[in-house]
């Protein structure tokens, strides 16, 4: 039986939707078109990468926090209201 995460798989799908562009001044922009308002800047690829995960972790905490929409990604859908099970089923 595999184990699934939710949050992992919902971070690495949506880092899969990722653009980078290599700006004029040789830095690095990167975004996530379907989450708006994540995007970074880094002096390499690497460090733009580690900072779009990173913003990316923030956002869909603050995110489910506010209880803001966030957008399936992937089939993923953390807007659902989580199912309590009774402790018995465990």
């Amino acid at each position: 039986m595999e184990i699934r995460y939710i949050l992992s798989d919902y971070v690495e799908h949506a880092l899969a939707q990722a653009v980078y562009d290599k700006l004029d001044d040789g830095t690095f922009s990167g975004i996530i078109p379907s989450c708006l308002g994540v995007v970074t800047f880094g002096p390499t690829l690497s460090e733009c990468q580690d900072d779009l995960r990173s913003a990316l972790e923030d956002w869909i905490l603050l995110g489910l926090k506010l209880k803001h929409p966030l957008p399936v990604i992937d089939g993923i859908d953390l807007n659902k209201e989580p199912v309590c099970e009774p402790v018995d089923a465990v």
